[in-house]
C-alpha cells in the first residue's frame, strides 16, 4: 500500500482519499481496499478482490461496477434526508380532517375525523387530545371553535363537524384556517401539541377536500437584533396595520339579516344571528342584542330591540319587526342595524353595526334593492359589521 520512494513517502490515491483527518497522526482507515474496487485504471489489484469489494456495497440483488456504487450513494443520501424530515414532521402525529365551503349559506365545515401518533403529554405515556380552529387573521376568541376531549389515546378519533357561520367568498380568498391539536391538562394549563395552517383559498365551493397533515410546531417569532432590522419590522408592522385598519371593520364581526317589503304599506326586518362577533368584557365574551331603528325618526318610534343573549360571540336572536311605511317613503328612509354588548349598572358598549338605504355602498346597498325589488320576497344576506356608522351618535 505505501511505497518508499527515496527520502519521500508515496501514498496510493486510495490511501489519501481515505485518511481519517483529525487531531494527533495522520492514520489510513483499515481495509481501504473494501472501499476502492481494485483492478481499476487507478491503481492496480487483482480483479477478483474487487468484485467482492463491489458486492460488500451493494444492496442484495444489485449489480455492477464503480458507477452503480455513485448511484447508490445518492440514493442512501436523499433516502436519509426524506426520512428525518418525516421523522421531524411525525413525531408530533398526523391529523385527518375535511373541509366543505357552502357557496349558498356562506357556511364553512371542516370535519375532524382522527388523529395518529400523536406526542405523548402525560406521565402515563398518554395524552387527553381535542382540535382547536382559528381563522387567521381574526380575534381568536370571537372565531375560535372546539372538538370534544378523548381521554387516554395517542390515536383519537373524533368524527366531529365545527362549522364556521358568514364566511364570505373573499374570506376564502384571504383567510387561513388553523388547526391545532391540545392536551388537556386539569391541574394545570393545556398543553399545545401541534398545529398546521391551511390557506382556505385551496378549497373550490361546495367540494369537500380531503386532509391528510403532518402537525409541526408553530412558526418562530421574529426577533430583530440589529437596529436596521428593528426598524424594518416596524416599517413592516405599520404597513399591515394600515392594511389591517382598511379591513378592521370585518373584525367587528358577522349579522345574518333578512329583509322584505310586504305590499301594500310594511317591511319586515328579520334579526337572525351573528358570528365571531367582538368580545366586549373580561371574560372574553360578550352579551349582545341588536336594535333597529327607520331614520329618519322625529318621534323616536322606530326603534326594536332583541333579547339579550348572555356569554356568546355568535348569538341567534330569529326575531322579525314590522315597520308600517309606504313604498314611497321608502327611498328618503335609512335601516339602522347595531349590536350592543349589554352591561348592568353602566352604558352598554357598542359593537358595530351597518345601514340600508339609498346612500348606502357595497352589499348594504345592494340588499336594499333586491328588497325593493323582489316585493314580498325575503332577502338574506349576511353583512359585516362597522364599528361606525355615518351619522350616528352611537349611544345607548
Amino acid at each position: 500500500m505505501t511505497v518508499r520512494k527515496g527520502n519521500r513517502l508515496g501514498i496510493s490515491i486510495q490511501e489519501h482519499m481515505a485518511i481519517n483527518v483529525c487531531p494527533g497522526p495522520i492514520r489510513p482507515i483499515r481495509q481501504i481496499s473494501a472501499y476502492f474496487p481494485r483492478g481499476g485504471a487507478v491503481g492496480g489489484g487483482d480483479g477478483e478482490g474487487g468484485g467482492g469489494a463491489n458486492r460488500c456495497l451493494l444492496l442484495p440483488g444489485a449489480a455492477g461496477g464503480g458507477g452503480s456504487l455513485s448511484a447508490m450513494s445518492s440514493m442512501d443520501t436523499s433516502i436519509e434526508i426524506d426520512s428525518c424530515d418525516s421523522d421531524d414532521n411525525t413525531s408530533l402525529g398526523t391529523l385527518e380532517f375535511d373541509l366543505l365551503y357552502e357557496r349558498a349559506t356562506s357556511s364553512l365545515h371542516c370535519t375532524v375525523l382522527k388523529a395518529k401518533g400523536l406526542k405523548p403529554m402525560d406521565f402515563n405515556g398518554l395524552a387527553d387530545p381535542y382540535v382547536k380552529l382559528h381563522l387567521l387573521p381574526g380575534a381568536c376568541k370571537a372565531n375560535k371553535l372546539k372538538t370534544k376531549i378523548v381521554r387516554n389515546t395517542l390515536n383519537p378519533v373524533w368524527n366531529e363537524t365545527l362549522t364556521y357561520c358568514g364566511i364570505t367568498e373573499e374570506d376564502m380568498y384571504r383567510k387561513t384556517l388553523r388547526v391545532s391539536v391540545c392536551d388537556e391538562d386539569k391541574l394545570t394549563h393545556n398543553e399545545f401539541i401541534g398545529e398546521s395552517r391551511v390557506a382556505l383559498r385551496r378549497v373550490k365551493p361546495d367540494q369537500t377536500k380531503h386532509f391528510n397533515i403532518c402537525l409541526e410546531h408553530p412558526p418562530p417569532l421574529p426577533s430583530p437584533t440589529a437596529m436596521s432590522t428593528a426598524l424594518r419590522g416596524i416599517s413592516c408592522y405599520l404597513r399591515e396595520w394600515e392594511t389591517e385598519q382598511q379591513r378592521s371593520l370585518e373584525e367587528r364581526g358577522r349579522l345574518l339579516l333578512c329583509l322584505q317589503y310586504l305590499p301594500p304599506n310594511g317591511l319586515c326586518v328579520g334579526v337572525k344571528r351573528c358570528a365571531h362577533l367582538a368580545a366586549m368584557d373580561v371574560n372574553g365574551f360578550s352579551d349582545p342584542y341588536v336594535k333597529t331603528y327607520l331614520k329618519p325618526d322625529v318621534q323616536k318610534k322606530s326603534k326594536h330591540k332583541t333579547a339579550v343573549i348572555k356569554k356568546t360571540l355568535n348569538p341567534e336572536f330569529n326575531e322579525e319587526f314590522f315597520y308600517e311605511i309606504t313604498f314611497s317613503e321608502l327611498a328618503s328612509k335609512t335601516l339602522e342595524v347595531t349590536v350592543w354588548d349589554y352591561d348592568l349598572g353602566k352604558s352598554n358598549d357598542f359593537i358595530g353595526g351597518v345601514s340600508f338605504g339609498c346612500h348606502s355602498q357595497g352589499d348594504a346597498l345592494q340588499h336594499w334593492i333586491d328588497c325593493l325589488k323582489n316585493k314580498g320576497t325575503k332577502v338574506e344576506r349576511w353583512h359585516t359589521l362597522t364599528n361606525e356608522l355615518p351619522g350616528s351618535t352611537l349611544q345607548e
